[in-house]
């Protein structure tokens, strides 16, 4: 008989998972896989806080087989190619067909495109299903027929449509081959940080799991959706989800997620204005993704390619390691290098202070993220930094530019974020803890605080900043004209 592969990437999971279900309806035994090539991501490999993920992503699925007498054969490609290693696996386990769920990145697309044709050239099928997401991109269109790049027709258009419910999958009914293959071990993948940078991760995170992502989904269902509305821009409260690596790896699907949200809610107005938009703003990217390959790397608004930029080395890193002088990004900075993840609202205000205030590029804020963010995607990232940038869809103009103070002393008003990730200011009073500068040096040195010492003075005067963003825009006008 022969055995079908099942080729895992981002869909860490056995419920809800299109390929799998295909694969076992096929009714021949299966050989899970999971390939690690990351040069094959082309320009963004994976980076170091998304791989921390992944590792106890595999690890988590590796248990899962393993409960139901299968295993997970890992193979490493890092030296080969994926198709020079599905082909070898192909052969040693006498399979015709490979099963795998879409990717979105453009030159994993491309990759995944030309091993489907050379498994058809080797008389073996290549059957791609879509998992990740609620909508194949290219199924949904404005009235025009074309891409949406304006997220709320988007998200009224989907409101109008049947969302597809999880796919059932019959794991019991999986068949294992009749001999197993080698397999690598995880740890050979060397997906773990060698010096021991990730202590933080583990207070923050635990060890990531299916399991731990249904129990915070289920939490969020019963004690926080109603007041997510209220908390969701409140980086001091746990007030959000907090599923998006389980998102990214696939360890919850976004169909699964839908459905016990909307189960739960019964469509109520705090739901669907809140927590259900987050949803289809993820759609939204990967629907950009699909339709602008070419956006990772270029500015959808193509003048933008002219923008006056400055390159600004030790500003960039004053900004990575959070010594920028304004407290409410400095704790977002922090936050993001200690646990690998950073609250949306702050990411919006750390990333208006880089492109605006700075006139730093906004692809070293994607690259930093990329590399920090265990949740690090390049649809939502290339979505985020070029809504910041003012250079992308439904992007907020480049002349709105956040005031660090003001958004510090909107969203943190008691500074229990600042205190938990900027300790230096712990003992300053809520009123000056966003503008420590404000008090004289004889009352901040008995705060502990000096500034230019233990902590810096702004990077540069907010008013300052402002100018500098609004001249450069000026700037960008005129070229384009010329």
């Amino acid at each position: 008989m022969k055995n079908s592969i099942l080729w895992f990437r981002q869909d860490l999971r056995l419920e809800d998972n299109s390929a799998l279900a295909a694969a076992i309806e096929r009714g021949t035994p299966i050989v899970p896989v999971f390939i690690w090539a990351p040069q094959e991501e082309g320009v963004w490999e994976p980076g170091g806080a998304a791989n921390w993920w992944l590792h106890h992503a595999l690890a988590d699925l590796e248990a899962q087989f393993a409960a139901r007498g299968m295993r997970l054969i890992i193979r490493d490609a890092r030296n080969a190619s994926t198709l020079e290693t599905v082909l070898s696996l192909a052969k040693d386990v006498k399979a015709d067909a490979v099963f795998w769920n879409r990717r979105y990145e453009p030159p994993v697309v491309k990759r995944d495109e030309k091993i489907q044709r050379e498994l058809g050239a080797n008389g073996i099928a290549g059957e791609v299903h879509e998992s990740s997401v609620l909508f194949a991109p290219e199924s949904i269109a404005n009235k025009s027929g074309r891409p949406f790049q304006v997220f709320t027709p988007m998200w009224k258009h989907i409101q109008t449509l049947e969302i597809p419910g999880p796919v059932r999958v019959k794991a019991a009914a999986a068949k294992a081959p009749a001999k197993w293959p080698a397999s690598e071990a995880l740890d050979s993948l060397e997906l773990l940080p060698k010096i021991g940078w990730d202590a933080g991760f583990k207070d923050f995170w635990g060890t990531p799991s299916r399991k731990q992502a249904l129990a915070r989904l289920r939490k969020f269902i019963r004690t926080d959706a109603e007041r997510y509305q209220e908390l969701r821009d409140s980086p001091s409260e746990d007030g959000t989800t907090r599923l998006s690596p389980y998102l990214h790896c696939g360890q919850i699907g976004a169909r699964e997620m839908w459905w016990m949200l909307a189960k739960a809610s019964n469509h109520t107005a705090a739901f669907d204005a809140g927590i259900m938009r987050q949803i289809i703003w993820r759609e939204f990217a990967h629907h950009l993704l699909h339709h602008f390959p070419d956006t990772p790397q270029q500015p959808l608004r193509p003048e933008f390619a002219l923008f006056p930029w400055e390159n600004d080395s030790a500003m960039l890193r004053r900004w990575q390691q959070g010594e920028t002088g304004y407290p409410i990004v400095d704790a977002g900075m922090r936050q993001l290098w200690q646990t690998g993840w950073m609250h949306n609202r702050v990411r919006m205000i750390v990333g208006s202070l880089l492109v605006k205030h700075l006139l730093q590029h906004w692809i070293e804020g994607a690259r930093w993220f990329w590399d920090t963010l265990v949740d690090a995607d390049l649809a939502n990232n290339t979505l985020g930094w070029q809504w910041i940038g003012g250079c992308g869809a439904d992007a907020a103009p480049y002349f709105r530019i956040f005031n660090p103070i003001t958004q510090g002393e909107k969203f943190d008003p008691d500074g229990e974020y600042v205190s938990r990730y900027v300790p230096e200011l712990k003992n300053v009073p809520a009123k000056y803890i966003h503008r420590p500068w404000e008090l004289g040096a004889l009352e901040l040195s008995g705060m502990g605080v000096s500034l230019g010492k233990n902590y810096p003075e702004p990077i540069v005067e907010h008013a300052q900043g402002r100018a500098r963003a609004l001249a450069a825009f000026e700037e960008l006008k005129s070229l384009r004209q010329r």
